[in-house]
């Protein structure tokens, strides 16, 4: 019989409660995007060089990498902290079970272009959007400007499973968030290795998003693409004014993808 005390029991012991560990920053990455040493280990309630460890080991079988983290206004005071982020690889180590799913997905979607052609695969993608946000529609026009809309999106869209937050644009870059707007990032997709294949399912839900804020959203970067978030920008609330200006000329909301003159740089969560 082994006991608690044979080695081989401890170093399997030993074994899954590391992998439970790095699960555990793993999925926090995911929830959180981008984050260093000390904010891991003070989510985790871990020590600094504990949670590096096991840092260390993801990074080395390639599901996290590290890069510096952004300086306010961009200026360079010391050397800047280093964040962790999820790769590829790390986010299919988070959603194993969505693998299979999204190879069926691919699977159906490839018939019903081929049997009905592209615009039957972009509606699919419409519906698709709408239904994600649907139950949520009214919860997110009770916020009182689009500010609180958008983070009631990103509360939505957590819901439904994309990790969502918001920022103001100008966070990195020491800008006034209430003139440059927010940035919705999503941290996670569960159909990205469909969108993938299939950017229909992306240009679909932005242009959910524009509809339900009101106003035109810029796409920065998507996970589809191999970013490390789908990242959004909603730019900030125009004046009563000139937003009575719009209805009259009868603006409708629209989506733009890259970065363009109105999103002060590529930002990228």
């Amino acid at each position: 019989m082994v006991g608690e005390h044979d080695p081989a029991h401890a170093d399997h012991a030993r074994s899954a409660a590391d992998g439970r560990t790095r699960d555990a920053v793993v999925r926090l990455l995911l929830e959180q995007g981008p984050t260093t040493t000390a904010g891991l280990a003070e989510a985790l309630r871990l020590s600094g060089p504990g949670v590096r460890r096991h840092l260390d080991a993801l990074v080395a079988e390639g599901s996290v990498v590290t890069r510096d983290a952004p300086q306010p206004g961009g200026r360079k005071r010391g050397r800047p902290a280093r964040q962790f982020l999820l790769t590829a690889s790390g986010r299919a180590r988070a959603g194993r079970e969505e693998h299979g799913s999204a190879q069926l997905a691919v699977a159906a979607l490839r018939r019903l272009g081929e049997a009905a052609g592209e615009e039957a695969v972009r509606a699919f993608a419409r519906d698709r959007a709408l239904a994600m946000v649907g139950q949520h529609r009214e919860h997110v026009l009770a916020g009182a400007d689009r500010g609180e809309r958008t983070a009631r999106l990103a509360g939505a869209l957590t819901a439904e499973g994309y990790a969502a937050t918001t920022r103001g644009a100008g966070a990195q870059d020491g800008l006034d968030a209430r003139v440059t707007g927010e940035q919705l990032c999503q941290h996670h997709c569960p159909v990205a290795d469909v969108a993938a294949e299939f950017p229909a399912l992306c240009e679909a839900e932005a242009e959910v998003f524009a509809e339900l804020l009101g106003t035109h959203v810029q796409r920065l970067a998507t996970i589809a693409r191999g970013d490390a978030a789908c990242t959004t920008h909603v730019p900030a609330q125009q004046s009563r004014g000139a937003e009575e200006q719009d209805d009259r000329t009868g603006t409708t909301p629209a989506v733009t993808t890259g970065a363009g003159p109105d999103v002060k740089g590529r930002q990228v969560v």
